[in-house]
């Protein structure tokens, strides 16, 4: 079914949401997933590029993100879904259960951005207002995208990816930083109201990359699982693009997830 930019794959099924990283297009962010929850156990699996990001023509800001969703799931009647969301794209699903949490009924977070650690949102921030400026200036404007892009393209082929994950990982070298910059503007603000006493009690699942225990996300990630009553997963060698190192744990662990919400 596809219509309005939303394409919801399957037939029947729980619905799954994915939100993709940054301001990337959901549409070859994770490979094999949509396929792989459509083939088994059999999901409806909704893709969808919300305002601000992707290939969507709408304006829209990080703030806005989760009464939007609210509202597609509502014009979908597909509700409550479970959300998969990664970077960016968990923070989102964080606030979508924290805002709206009768459309929710599972998550699994990609190495999310730490939505509940201010500190770490304003560097974030911060980093992302600087590069989408720099990428503005005149002369780096058709520099920087090949600087960018041939820097992922090294370091995909360092990881040894499988190819269509390799493929999805050099898109994301093909970057809008100007969108990036705006699609990140206001996450401060929200990160200072997300606490923990605050979100709801969910079948969860906190996958984290394989970082120091004492990192300033894995606090998070540990964190925020304890919030939903769910658990932390770190599998090893994982990076942030944990969906692309290791595809088919994740297809696993949303799989167990859907699962589980089955059984609940």
């Amino acid at each position: 079914m596809e219509f309005d930019g939303v394409r919801v794959h399957g037939e029947s099924g729980q619905p799954v949401l994915l939100l993709p990283g940054g301001a990337e297009a959901c549409d070859g962010f994770f490979p094999g997933l949509v396929e792989g929850l459509v083939a088994d156990p059999g999901c409806r699996v909704i893709v969808h590029d919300r305002p601000g990001t992707g290939a969507s023509a709408d304006d829209g800001a990080l703030a806005e993100a989760a009464s939007h969703l609210s509202a597609l799931i509502d014009r979908l009647g597909l509700g409550p879904v479970v959300v998969v969301g990664q970077s960016l794209g968990g923070a989102v699903a964080v606030l979508l259960a924290r805002e709206h949490p009768e459309q929710v009924a599972g998550l699994v977070l990609l190495d999310p951005t730490p939505i509940d650690d201010p500190r770490t949102c304003a560097g974030l921030e911060r980093a992302m207002g600087v590069l989408g400026s720099i990428s503005t200036v005149p002369v780096l404007r058709s520099v920087f995208p090949r600087v960018v892009h041939a820097a992922v393209v090294r370091s995909a082929r360092r990881q040894e990816l499988r190819p269509d994950c390799e493929a999805a990982f050099v898109r994301t070298g093909d970057l809008d930083a100007p969108m990036l910059a705006k699609a990140v503007r206001g996450i401060t603000a929200l990160a200072k109201g997300v606490r923990g006493a605050d979100l709801p009690r969910l079948p969860s699942v906190v996958v984290t990359a394989d970082r120091k225990p004492d990192s300033a996300m894995r606090r998070s990630h540990e964190r925020l699982a304890a919030a939903f009553g769910g658990r932390v997963e770190c599998w090893p060698g994982a990076t942030h693009s944990v969906h692309l190192d290791h595809p088919d744990e994740t297809l696993a662990t949303v799989r167990d997830l859907v699962a589980r919400v089955g059984r609940e």
